[in-house]
């Protein structure tokens, strides 16, 4: 059978573009395209994220999310001199998942719902933990009528064999208004420090209740550099009265475990232990 010149063509061309593209396969993928490899910023191979796992040595961070804070309290008081002090008792119902950073807003309000004076913060809270979030001296002439909190910018962190909140005691406990002398009452306390770390700041809220429970007074004050096995007193002052015969005191001390680096080595690998620097910032 005679191949027609035209058919012959086709041949030579379908030939010849053949060896252009397996020649130019060949030049893109010797010296045009970058090998795959764990620093490409691509996730490629059997990487299970981009530039970690599988093949990869680094581990891939694992993505920690969790239930949302639930709010128990959300209490204002009057401080004095136009101020006023709040309180918000937030609960973490994560078993595992908590919060190293937070940030958090107060707002009172008027009547009408406007926002008259507002002060943030931020804060950390431990898996099936209940902090006393509390700021003091919201000043505002206004009357306020309804207080808000906002809780944004949660970074969550998976605790690993956590088992307990640090052993942290107050002893001694009482309240007593003042007589004579400087102030209205006075709450005064010994905070024990029974774990086994040294902490480089401790904070020491107070909460004084009507035997109804409602909220009377707040009050807060920081120790530094509390050793282990160290018992320290404190003693914080109301100078302006307050309404309500007082009948229960409720004294936490709480200890940041997540950027104080004095309790990170028990929960967290790689934590440094006894380290007396400047605490590290949220």
């Amino acid at each position: 059978m005679t191949v027609s010149r035209t058919a012959k063509r086709a041949i030579i061309a379908a030939i010849f573009l053949s060896i252009v593209f397996l020649l130019f396969t060949g030049v893109y993928f010797a010296f045009i395209k970058s090998p795959e490899s764990c620093f490409d910023a691509k996730k490629n191979q059997d990487e299970q994220g981009v530039d970690c796992g599988g093949v990869c040595t680094m581990a891939c961070k694992e993505i920690v999310t969790g239930e949302d804070f639930q709010i128990k309290e959300l209490s204002y008081v009057p401080g004095g001199n136009n101020q006023y002090d709040v309180l918000a008792k937030l609960y973490n119902p994560n078993d595992q998942a908590g919060a190293s950073s937070f940030r958090y807003e107060f707002e009172l309000k008027d009547d009408t719902g406007n926002v008259i004076v507002s002060r943030s913060g931020q804060s950390y809270i431990l898996p099936q933990e209940t902090k006393d979030i509390i700021e003091l001296n919201l000043e505002t002439p206004a009357r306020p009528a309804v207080l808000s909190i906002q809780i944004t910018n949660i970074e969550w962190e998976k605790l690993a064999g956590f088992r307990e909140k640090p052993s942290l005691n107050i002893y001694q406990k009482r309240y007593n208004q003042i007589v004579s002398g400087v102030g209205f009452g006075e709450a005064y306390g010994v905070v024990s420090n029974e774990s086994p770390y040294d902490f480089r700041s401790l904070t020491v809220k107070v909460i004084l209740r009507d035997a109804a429970g409602k909220l009377l007074a707040l009050n807060t004050t920081e120790m530094r550099s509390v050793s282990s096995g160290e018992e320290r007193d404190f003693r914080l002052i109301w100078p302006a009265p307050f309404e309500g015969i007082v009948e229960k005191v409720d004294m936490v001390v709480d200890a940041d475990v997540y950027h104080s680096d004095n309790f990170m080595k028990q929960y967290f690998p790689g934590g440094r232990f006894q380290d007396t620097g400047a605490p590290e910032p949220f």
